[in-house]
């Protein structure tokens, strides 16, 4: 049975959650509140949080920061739970390291698709043998890739389609598709698995980078 930790300080919006969670043969531990959920998530290494954003004291932009920088939390599936749903804010959750941004009110399939999603990826992946630092695209400049072409990887290494990368980027899909091209062709790869695996391997640092080519 997989272990969801639920941070939100909405008492009902929590209740909520947590009883469809629960339906779905989810356990589900909660917190009110950023530093609760924290604590929650450094002793308990639930497989995946949800979290709100804005909340009082420490908000969501904290706690994932604070998991990402601990080598026991950092390969914790993350997805951020919150009301705003502009583009700014869904890139500034993204560069955290976030997996995932559902702005509520969430319904319940889209809330267990995202779920699902990001299980299927960490095994997959083998995202949580890595501690990758999403914070920024350059390390993937080191693949002989194009400023943009890394970036559109950062983003591909953290599980975005390409419409979810052509809106983060505002681009368009078509765009984006190209990019992947070139990614492909650069790194002598065919799958979207074996670019994140690559991707991953640079950004957690467990390969040295290969030496550009002068």
């Amino acid at each position: 049975m997989k272990t969801v930790l639920l941070i939100e300080d909405h008492a009902e919006m929590r209740r909520n959650i947590a009883t469809i969670l629960e339906m779905e043969n989810y356990t589900v531990l909660t917190a009110p509140d950023g530093k609760t959920g924290l604590q929650l998530a450094r002793t308990r290494k639930p497989d995946i949080v949800l979290c709100d954003v804005m909340m009082p004291e420490m908000d969501g932009y904290a706690v994932i920061q604070a998991l990402r920088a601990d080598p026991q939390t950092a390969g914790i599936p993350f997805i951020f739970l919150t009301a705003k749903g502009e583009k700014r804010d869904v890139r500034s959750g993204m560069n955290l390291g976030a997996d995932d941004y559902l702005t509520k009110p969430v319904t319940a399939t889209d809330l267990l698709a995202a779920l699902d999603a990001r299980m299927i990826r960490a095994r997959t992946t083998g995202v949580r043998e890595f501690k990758p630092d999403f914070s920024s695209s350059v390390p993937l400049e080191s693949l002989g890739l194009t400023p943009r072409e890394a970036e559109v990887l950062l983003w591909v290494a953290q599980g975005k389609s390409n419409a979810d990368i052509a809106g983060i980027l505002e681009t368009t899909v078509h765009t984006v598709k190209k990019h992947l091209q070139n990614i492909f062709e650069k790194l002598g790869l065919e799958t979207r698995n074996g670019a994140t695996v690559r991707a991953l391997e640079i950004l957690s640092n467990t390969l040295p980078a290969p030496e550009k080519k002068s």
